[in-house]
């Protein structure tokens, strides 16, 4: 079991589940380093979970581009500083880009690859050495469902995701065999309703407008599980130390579907889909 106390940095901490984690660990007694690159969402939170409690975390804020390697060691550095009891990281900060493989050009894919990607290696690496020299510590990588299966139209979002969910199982098995006080989970959400779909970039081949609304509004369809309820879900698995933390029932589904059918699962997958949209 790991104990939730000391202090948590979080990137994309200013807005959804990331936000609702650092409400959720204040609640819990922790105290927070907040990254993230919207500087007035960051100051917002802090001021709202300072206000009217008597018994306020110390929270800071912190400015950061996850997708600058240089952002990302500043941070740590000024986490740890601010924080010396830090002992939980949670790489949250991600994007979405909407487009066929064909629609979205290199220079788009290595953005998000630089964020989704890159953001979550380069947090694990900065962090790695102060969290080595605590008793009990704890790394959180985000991934997403699409990390276990890959629907058509997020071929740049599912390499990233899948790409975090390697790099985290190894990473985790080093530790692990390492005898290290450090444990990793990776999560794999589900729909959560944020809005991330409504900030995505779209591809420089997507012409069509009426088609970014079509798939922003297929996702939030599908979003079902709240960001208070995600980040609930991602501390009860820190707390257990789960290698792996699905969220929702509909994560749940596809991540068994895929183990039964793992060349097949996306035409079960569209039809369902299909009715949902049908049936909203």
């Amino acid at each position: 079991m790991t104990t939730i106390r000391g202090a948590a940095a979080i990137t994309g901490a200013a807005s959804g589940i990331g936000r609702a984690l650092a409400i959720e660990l204040a609640q819990r007694g922790c105290d927070l380093a907040l990254a993230d690159r919207d500087e007035a969402g960051l100051k917002s939170l802090a001021a709202e979970l300072g206000q009217g409690n008597d018994n306020a975390r110390k929270v800071s804020v912190h400015r950061v581009d996850v997708g600058e390697p240089g952002d990302i060691a500043e941070f740590a550095a000024a986490a740890i500083a601010a924080h010396p009891a830090l002992g939980i990281v949670i790489n949250n900060a991600g994007v979405a880009l909407m487009g066929t493989f064909e629609e979205i050009d290199q220079a788009q894919m290595d953005w998000l690859f630089d964020i989704n990607f890159w953001g979550v290696v380069h947090g694990t690496r900065a962090f790695l050495p102060h969290l080595r020299t605590r008793s009990e510590a704890h790394i959180v990588n985000i991934s997403s469902i699409f990390g276990i299966i890959a629907p058509p139209g997020q071929s740049a979002y599912a390499a990233a995701k899948f790409a975090v969910r390697g790099f985290s199982e190894s990473v985790r098995h080093e530790l692990a065999v390492a005898g290290s006080p450090v444990r990793l989970s990776v999560v794999h959400p589900g729909g959560v309703a944020t809005s991330i779909a409504r900030s995505s970039r779209t591809g420089v081949g997507v012409t069509d407008n009426a088609r970014r609304a079509q798939m922003i509004d297929r996702f939030e369809t599908a979003a079902r599980t709240s960001p208070k309820d995600a980040a609930l879900r991602i501390i009860r698995g820190i707390e257990r130390n789960e290698p792996r933390i699905l969220i929702g029932n509909d994560a749940r589904f596809m991540d068994i579907l895929q183990r039964f059918r793992p060349g097949t699962y996306w035409a079960s997958l569209q039809r369902r889909l299909e009715k949902m949209a049908k049936g909203k």
